[in-house]
């Protein structure tokens, strides 16, 4: 019989030409929240002094690198590793699913074929990041979203614009009502935290922070979309507030049947 209170065990591949050593520690604090990162592995050449920010935090966070060395320009040694070593390691049956750091598209049909045996694949990278990856995935979490915020001692200077979200949250009210149409609901209510699951199956790279919140609830609220319900030890509900009817001046004037 499994233990149910295992971590879920993960294997973190990691594209080192297409990864930013900036977003390590938010990337072990997210895949944190799911499961364990039970193997870290790193791809590229090393060699390289492209790669040379890299060696500063491979220690720290028990990485281990895989040199590749780049024999021929324009062929990528590093990606072919990275798949074949995501094969043995999925063969093994150690590993309950898959973090594959990077922005190349390259990595759609692995992810995909991940997927077909039944493990969890859980894609990172940029903003820029080909959809046919992004939804390969079970869940793809941007990586601009793990950077560090600014601490306030090196914070832009007063008057200095602060760089605006990706997207506004204007922007997810209709993500948010189609995750909610799929859902049983009370009167139109849903719990907040079965939405947030839902999203992750309508849409793989959601992400309220996205919008500029870390939490959905905080989106849900300043959308000013969802009527909220939060009781005394009730969770959250939400559901979407009815639409205002158009007033009567603004109706298309109905047309004459001919006599």
């Amino acid at each position: 019989m499994a233990d149910e209170s295992r971590l879920r065990r993960f294997a973190v591949l990691i594209d080192a030409d297409n990864t930013s050593p900036r977003i390590v520690a938010g990337l072990f604090e997210e895949i944190a929240k799911f499961g364990e990162a039970s193997v870290r592995r790193i791809y590229g050449d090393f060699s390289s002094p492209r790669l040379k920010s890299w060696a500063d935090v491979l220690q720290k966070y028990a990485i281990d690198p895989y040199q590749q060395f780049a024999y021929t320009s324009g062929k990528n040694a590093s990606d072919i590793a990275l798949v074949i070593d995501a094969m043995d390691l999925l063969h093994s049956g150690r590993f309950d699913g898959f973090c594959l750091v990077s922005s190349d598209s390259d990595f759609t049909r692995l992810a995909s074929r991940l997927r077909e045996e039944g493990a969890d694949v859980y894609g990172f990278g940029a903003r820029k990041t080909p959809e046919s990856f992004r939804q390969a995935c079970r869940r793809f979490i941007y990586t601009e979203n793990l950077v560090p915020e600014v601490p306030p001692a090196s914070a832009p200077r007063q008057g200095a614009a602060a760089p605006p979200p990706a997207q506004t949250p204007d922007s997810a009210v209709a993500i948010l009502n189609k995750a909610i149409a799929q859902m049983e609901t009370e009167g139109g209510w849903v719990g907040l935290r079965a939405v947030g699951q839902r999203l992750a199956n309508v849409v793989s790279d959601f992400d309220s922070r996205t919008y500029g919140f870390r939490n959905l609830s905080d989106l849900v609220r300043q959308s000013g979309a969802f009527e909220i319900d939060e009781g005394e030890g009730r969770a959250m509900r939400i559901r979407a507030k009815p639409t205002p009817a158009a007033p009567a001046g603004n109706r298309p004037p109905r047309r004459r049947r001919p006599a």
